[in-house]
């Protein structure tokens, strides 16, 4: 017998993905043990530049997630993550972190979104062979004719490569 939505175990694990890259799928991928499913939630942040826009970042998460069980990937619209992941039923947010650094940035607002909606944060920490990469870094070692290909899935890698031609 199906579990009903009410019972489903749901986690949202949000992020702007400009690109994805190994570190946030190895996250989400041991986000989707914990839980039955988990909730991409691909971000716009109207005070930042994109390198992709949103519907090619959605589509390089999806394909970037296809494969992994219970993984949902879908648009976070503006207004409040705790809200977003209230309305989707999720008991928990999923955080990556990669160094103390993280921590104290994701700390104040994984307290107040617990108060907001009683709505948990769940931290995993970064596998340690990628605690380097990041979104950014990826942009700028590619922009400077570096080599990503190991730091990001296949779908990410052929998109930049066509940014270049």
């Amino acid at each position: 017998m199906a579990e009903s939505a009410e019972t489903v175990r749901r986690a949202v694990c949000p992020g702007s993905f400009d690109p994805i890259h190994r570190g946030h799928v190895e996250i989400i991928r041991r986000a989707a043990r914990l839980f039955q499913e988990v909730v991409v939630a691909v971000s716009d942040n109207p005070r930042k530049k994109y390198f992709f826009d949103r519907e090619t970042r959605l589509r390089l998460v999806r394909e970037s997630l296809a494969g992994i069980s219970g993984v949902v990937v879908e648009p976070l619209e503006a207004g409040l993550l705790a809200r977003y992941a209230a309305e989707r039923g999720a008991v928990a947010l999923v955080k990556g972190l990669r160094s103390g650094q993280d921590y104290d940035y994701e700390l104040p607002m994984a307290a107040m979104n617990r108060q907001l909606t009683d709505v948990e944060t769940v931290f995993l920490p970064a596998d340690p062979e990628l605690l380097h990469v990041s979104s950014s870094l990826v942009k700028e070692v590619h922009g400077l004719g570096g080599e990503v290909g190991p730091f990001v899935p296949g779908p990410v890698y052929a998109a930049l490569q066509q940014r270049l031609t």
